[in-house]
């Protein structure tokens, strides 16, 4: 079996729930903290974590 590792926080650096392998390839993961309470959207390649940065809504004007 290939080595598995925890996924940390990209917020708090705290562990997840989150396990994953060396060749695991996941694509728009909201990934959630149990310790800041704060949920992130994240691609995983190769073990290795990048953020995704949304832009934020834009109200509207008449």
């Amino acid at each position: 079996m290939k080595e598995a590792s925890w996924i940390s926080c990209p917020v708090c650096h705290g562990k997840t729930r989150i396990k994953v392998r060396r060749d695991t390839i996941i694509s728009k993961l909201p990934l959630y903290c149990p310790k800041c309470k704060q949920e992130t959207l994240v691609n995983i390649t190769n073990a290795k974590l990048t953020i995704i940065e949304e832009p934020d809504a834009k109200t509207q004007s008449r």
